[in-house]
């Protein structure tokens, strides 16, 4: 881990997803990028473009400019190198364009949690970054002391597509230096007896190279709660799950789940593009 993008719209979630960003950048001995999306209207975002210098665009990065100063000057970021950044346009597509054209290996981001994403991640923003972004989202929905992720749930029907961002996954877990336990979620519409669910998950394991991990099975009428609840009952610091893109979550992430898990969660949830 070399880079961490961290979004930020100066709100207070937003300064929790640094405080962890930072935590992380100093056991990994890595970098954070800040970055700042100003979302402006049709013809402010055409000027932005063509290089304009209306007073609008002026104004809104001159306060942005302002804001980070006083952000920068935070005691937790001291020793770090802290590169800020302001660009022009819609926020997702804004956050995913930088993450990739700064090789950024992670994106720190915050919430408001289960009341719907704050700010610069109302509606569909916070969405939309997750599921098109390459790299894993860690989501922070509360001020952390101490981030850590010693006890770390990963909730899948562990089905051949997962194995790729699986190795992601395993990757961020060693670097915690995390015990996976990994959980597969039985409801009545998609229920499997013990030694199935045992075997299919024994199968997936089977050829990792990681062996800091126990597999667990969870009943419950319905997979969200599921994943929740066994995470509450397990004490979790933090909450895995894969993403399937564009198209919504993998199979029992269906729907609306992914979403609700996301915003009602008051554990940290990192995310995996499939």
């Amino acid at each position: 881990m070399k880079k961490i993008l961290v979004p930020t719209d100066f709100s207070d979630q937003a300064e929790y997803a640094l405080k962890v960003a930072a935590q992380i950048a100093k056991k990994q001995h890595c970098e954070i990028l800040l970055l700042h999306m100003l979302e402006l209207p049709h013809e402010g975002s055409d000027a932005a473009v063509k290089g304009a210098d209306i007073p609008e665009i002026i104004f809104f990065k001159n306060q942005a400019m302002a804001k980070f100063e006083g952000l920068l000057d935070a005691p937790y970021l001291e020793g770090l190198t802290v590169t800020e950044t302001t660009r022009f346009g819609k926020v997702y597509e804004g956050i995913n364009s930088v993450a990739k054209k700064e090789n950024a290996d992670f994106i720190v981001m915050g919430s408001h949690g289960a009341s719907g994403f704050h700010e610069m991640f109302i509606g569909s923003n916070a969405e939309k970054v997750v599921r098109s972004s390459d790299i894993p989202v860690l989501v922070i929905k509360n001020e952390m002391a101490e981030f850590k992720a010693d006890n770390f749930v990963f909730a899948s029907d562990f089905s051949d597509e997962i194995k790729k961002p699986f190795k992601q996954l395993v990757d961020i877990a060693s670097h915690f230096g995390s015990h996976l336990k990994l959980v597969m979620i039985n409801t009545p519409n998609s229920f499997k007896p013990t030694q199935v669910a045992e075997n299919i998950m024994n199968d997936f394991m089977r050829d990792v190279n990681f062996t800091n991990y126990s597999l667990h099975i969870y009943n419950d009428v319905n997979v969200e709660k599921g994943i929740l609840n066994f995470a509450n009952s397990v004490k979790a610091d933090l909450i895995g799950m894969c993403t399937h893109g564009r198209t919504g979550f993998a199979h029992f992430f269906n729907g609306s789940i992914s979403e609700d898990l996301v915003n009602h969660a008051i554990r940290p949830v990192v995310t995996f593009k499939i």
